[in-house]
């Protein structure tokens, strides 16, 4: 299978008809699932790999996401 990494542009479909715009991260993919968020500060990394989420699309609030790097291998 083919390595795809999302970039540039995605769109988020809700069941009532909302749309809403954003840049893709991750895999270029069309998914399906509960949309659930966590407001933690950090700890992103370890969120987006916990069994526990799955079936679900993750969303973050805190807007300086990412600012301390991603460890190797993850």
């Amino acid at each position: 299978m083919e390595d795809r990494v999302g970039r540039g542009r995605g769109v988020l479909l809700l069941a009532d008809g909302s749309r809403f715009e954003g840049e893709l991260f991750g895999a270029a993919a069309i998914g399906e699932g509960e949309l659930v968020f966590t407001t933690g500060m950090t700890g992103f990394q370890e969120s987006l790999t916990d069994p526990s989420f799955a079936g679900q699309v993750l969303t973050f609030t805190w807007p300086l996401l990412g600012n301390y790097g991603i460890a190797a291998g993850v």
